[in-house]
């Protein structure tokens, strides 16, 4: 395992091409989640739970997008 390592962007996972990435939190827990926003069911595809601001611009970077600068302070509460 290598110190320093590179950074290779992932492709967006099949079903998620073309989708919103946006961050949700819960209401009764205020965890929030981050995930390919799918509209029809209203539901967030590959989701993830995350911490901190840098956890949430790491998710755009990881599929080779750049956030908006309100998407990560914009939360939908489930």
């Amino acid at each position: 395992m290598g110190l320093f390592k590179s950074f290779r962007t992932m492709p967006v996972p099949k079903g998620c091409e073309g989708l919103e990435i946006r961050t949700e939190s819960s209401t009764c827990t205020g965890e929030t989640v981050i995930g390919f926003y799918e509209p029809v069911s209203k539901r967030l595809l590959c989701s993830e739970l995350v911490r901190s601001r840098d956890e949430i611009e790491a998710f755009f970077r990881r599929y080779g997008r750049e956030p908006a600068d309100n998407t990560a302070d914009k939360k939908q509460t489930k």
